[in-house]
């Protein structure tokens, strides 16, 4: 049986936490559950159990920062009404999330699309609700004349958001160390220029 209830949310964390190190370290494919164990200071069969298997690790991974992105960036732009300052802070927070942990971006960067079942599966979920954010600011600056009109706020916002996507990719595959959040003004800037009404 798997155990989620709020009592057993530390060690839950703990064992997270070590599936990030691990998957980043080894890659997903060549972890296994007894490293996860061993890297949380826990007998294997205690991932068992609040984890079905690895698969359940990673898929809790990317749900629960998934989660706390959205909580985070709904947070950020509640009270913003300009949808150019809103497109900043989402940018920003969506860097400065992956560059304040290495191995969490490892894992979403890399391990995470190794597989077409993960990728299938993420894309209709939370995915799909985090992309709405920049869609919604995207859409309202187009409603109040800022943003052009002729590319949908669809299709905008995957863009955006491929830009950081990229952004963070070539992070953690630079040799060189850099700040990845003071990246994202310079995203967005270049996307509001091809975005701005003509």
């Amino acid at each position: 049986m798997i155990q989620t209830d709020a009592p057993v949310g530390a060690k839950r964390d703990a064992i997270l936490r070590a599936a990030i190190d691990v998957f980043a370290e080894r890659g997903y494919f060549n972890a296994q559950v007894a490293d996860v164990a061993r890297a949380a200071g826990v007998a294997a069969g205690t991932v068992y159990l609040y984890f079905h298997n690895k698969d359940h690790l990673l898929v809790s991974i990317f749900e629960r920062s998934m989660r706390d992105g959205l909580a985070e960036s709904r947070a950020a732009v509640a009270e913003l009404r300009d949808p150019r300052e809103r497109l900043r802070r989402l940018a920003r927070g969506h860097l400065a999330r992956l560059g304040n942990d290495r191995n969490l971006a490892i894992v979403f960067q890399v391990e995470l699309r190794q597989s077409t079942k993960f990728m299938e599966r993420f894309s209709a979920t939370l995915l799909r609700d985090y992309l709405g954010l920049i869609r919604a600011a995207i859409a309202d600056g187009q409603q109040d004349g800022t943003f052009r009109t002729d590319i949908k706020a669809t299709v905008a916002a995957k863009m955006l958001f491929g830009a950081l996507d990229e952004m963070a990719t070539n992070w953690i595959l630079s040799t060189r160390r850099y700040s990845l959040e003071a990246d994202a003004d310079a995203v967005v800037d270049l996307f509001i220029d091809g975005a701005r009404a003509r």
